[in-house]
């Protein structure tokens, strides 16, 4: 039985795949990391598989107070938001998006969250598990050819999630 849980070997498998997809390693290393991540069984085992590519990870939290981005904002690869109380808003339909799939990890205990898309994205909230919470998307659930997608995870214990589509394009660079 594997100490990793799947969540670490599927983030590893995401970043050898993402490095490949920019350039950074050729076909042979790319085969060769995929298969050692896969068979990981533990994070000492990951480690040298992934420690020299870069994680793009994000992490914003609060109690009580507001967490917003907004404007002219480098969205992350992977954004993880932690909130037991507050309110959290994310609009992306002004921001720089370099990546294809953007991960947003929301961990809300009784506060709630608002997510606005650029035109032309999609997003996937399957991944968000609610207890008493409310989750409400308004945006296109299949990635649209070349637009970017969001997946959306966690976990909103009384909390409610509205994800919608802004008119706005989206500014890449």
């Amino acid at each position: 039985m594997s100490l990793l849980p799947d969540r670490d070997r599927d983030r590893a498998v995401e970043l050898v795949q993402q490095a490949y997809a920019d350039g950074r390693l050729g076909h042979a290393e790319l085969e060769l990391r995929l298969e050692r991540a896969l068979t990981a069984a533990s994070a000492h085992e990951l480690a040298p598989i992934v420690g020299d590519l870069p994680d793009d990870v994000v992490r914003l939290g609060s109690t009580g107070g507001r967490i917003t981005r907004e404007g002219d904002w480098l969205v992350p690869r992977s954004l993880h938001v932690e909130s037991e109380y507050g309110r959290v808003r994310l609009d992306l339909s002004r921001a720089v998006i370099r990546h294809s799939r953007i991960d947003i990890e929301l961990w809300l205990t009784y506060g709630g969250a608002t997510i606005i898309l650029p035109a032309g994205a999609s997003a996937d909230t399957d991944g968000l598990r609610t207890e008493w919470g409310r989750v409400i998307s308004r945006a296109a659930g299949r990635r649209p050819a070349g637009g970017p997608h969001v997946r959306i995870s966690g976990e909103l214990t009384y909390g409610r999630l509205t994800v919608r589509s802004s008119a706005r394009p989206v500014h890449r660079q």
